[in-house]
């Protein structure tokens, strides 16, 4: 009998956090190397927040909570729904959550029975089908095409949907596109919903306040109020506050379901950390003006990305709307030869080149359920960036012409 569950065969460890592992490797054993893997801000938390966690500790702050969250900060969670997306929840429709990846767990657990479907656009952050597959869930997969800017349409949305659909998984701007939705895109997604009212909406809204050149962020509920009653809607502290580390995520939704992810919760982490809650409470009350200044770097570094990219041989990639991405076609490196005689015969094997030849870590697009593509983070500075992008170049220049056909 062996000691590890079966249900962990039908899963893989997460290939960011693996790409990320690789390049600190390597750097430890000396080389040089510019990991692009991780999605985490390189900007510090700010100040006034770090100083909430230090008065709170202070405060002696340090004890044991309710399991999903502190009254202060659902109210600073319920505050801060009203202030940016006008939703009104009470505070038994909030939870808070070890990460947003916790709260999403959390639901698909509390939600999902053996054979439910749950729909999931690709390019997908990589944990959204292992762990619908964890909840014993399917995940029906949904290919968004490059044409279409990555984004899910109404019609490829509609034909997806079965009688046994019982999530629709939606992020924008998404990980790994950087893709946006328009208020209008979302319409036409949310008129196909109305017409399935088994169909429940989980909307990932962690990269809400990265977006660029004037694009207005919406999400579903705020778009179409009569699917209120049938949305999660998560967020959390990480991407837009720079609190990575300090693992805060939250969702406004059904009573039921929040009591449900809390009953979850309450038999695996219990509470979130007392201090990152009381930080977070800073953080989502607090002057919101440092995001439009970290926002403009952001764009800066989007626009140098995406042009180094696009002067490089053989790969291309779309300006996206917001997110700290680009995803990036390598479709005319496929078939090629390197220099030292390999073909180039999948995205795995372009970024495996990337990495041995240049020292830039990628993450291949088959991760994120699309190929042949690649994911770049622009989350830090300008000089890795620059020295990353034209070490691109020159791996990409070096490739020789593709195969003959027999």
């Amino acid at each position: 009998m062996s000691l590890i569950a079966d249900r962990l065969s039908r899963i893989k460890p997460s290939p960011t956090i693996a790409v990320t592992t690789k390049a600190a490797e390597l750097k430890a054993a000396g080389r040089d190397v510019i990991g692009l893997g991780a999605g985490e801000p390189d900007f510090d938390t700010p100040e006034f927040i770090r100083q909430g966690a230090i008065d709170a500790i202070n405060r002696g702050e340090t004890r044991y909570t309710a399991v999903d969250g502190t009254a202060a900060l659902k109210d600073a969670i319920i505050a801060k729904f009203k202030r940016d997306n006008d939703l009104t929840y009470t505070r038994d429709q909030i939870t808070v959550g070890t990460g947003g990846k916790q709260v999403l767990y959390n639901a698909l657990m509390a939600s999902v029975n053996p054979g439910d479907e749950v729909i999931i656009p690709a390019p997908y952050w990589v944990s959204y089908p292992d762990m619908t597959l964890l909840a014993e869930g399917t995940p029906v997969i949904v290919e968004c095409r490059e044409e279409n800017a990555f984004k899910l349409t109404a019609e490829d949305l509609e034909k997806a949907i079965t009688p046994k659909t019982k999530w629709l998984i939606f992020n924008s701007p998404s990980n790994p596109t950087g893709g946006a939705y328009s208020w209008d895109e979302l319409k036409a997604l949310t008129d196909v919903l109305l017409k399935y009212p088994y169909v429940y909406i989980m909307t990932d809204d962690m990269y809400e306040h990265l977006v660029y050149d004037g694009f207005k962020f919406a999400t579903p509920a705020q778009v179409e109020p009569k699917l209120y009653d049938r949305t999660l809607t998560v967020n959390g502290v990480s991407k837009s506050y720079s609190m990575t580390g300090w693992r805060i995520g939250y969702a406004g939704g059904p009573a039921a379901l929040i009591k449900a992810i809390s009953k979850v919760q309450s038999q695996s982490t219990s509470n979130p950390c007392s201090v990152s809650q009381a930080a977070a409470v800073v953080a989502l009350n607090g002057d919101q003006s440092f995001l439009k200044e970290r926002n403009d770097s952001f764009k800066a570094r989007r626009d140098l990305v995406v042009k180094m990219l696009n002067d490089a041989e053989n790969i291309s990639c779309i300006t996206p709307e917001g997110a700290f991405y680009v995803y990036v076609s390598c479709a005319e490196c496929i078939g090629r030869t390197t220099p030292d005689g390999k073909v180039i015969e999948s995205d795995e094997d372009f970024v495996t080149y990337l990495l041995e030849s240049q020292g830039v870590a990628a993450v291949q697009g088959a991760a994120f359920g699309l190929s042949p593509y690649f994911r770049i983070s622009y989350a830090t500075s300008t000089e890795a960036l620059t020295e990353a992008c034209t070490r691109i170049q020159k791996a990409c220049a070096a490739l020789g012409e593709k195969a003959k056909a027999a």
